[in-house]
């Protein structure tokens, strides 16, 4: 289960934030998490509690800004929708494309006190 370990570097990142604004604590922390970035956002509920223990997060709010795959297929132009990495285009069937959405993993905001 990656997600215990992914859990605990964005602990790092927020003590690091936190200790970089002179604070305490994590009022609130916001995800961004793509739908193929490889989370399994259950899992990562799961562990949270337990990584956050005495730490600056330990009384966060969690927010989770889930972002559904899209591509931008680089034969025709048209973007659509993804379920799949290799999902193929729609329209000509191509799987040539740019993803647009879908991979993220980030820290998208603290709010410390």
């Amino acid at each position: 289960m990656h997600e215990l370990s992914i859990a605990m570097g964005i602990v790092k990142i927020a003590e690091t934030e936190t200790k970089k604004a002179a604070k305490t604590s994590v009022e609130r922390i916001e995800l961004e998490i793509g739908s193929m970035a490889g989370v399994e956002l259950d899992s990562l509920e799961y562990v949270w509690e337990t990584a956050v223990k005495n730490t600056v997060l330990e009384k966060a709010k969690l927010v989770i800004d889930f972002k559904k795959g899209k591509a931008r297929c680089l034969e025709c132009e048209t973007v659509y929708p993804m379920k799949k990495m290799y999902d193929s285009c729609p329209e000509c069937k191509s799987y040539f494309k740019d993803i647009l959405q879908g991979k993220e993993l980030r820290v998208k905001s603290l709010e410390v006190i």
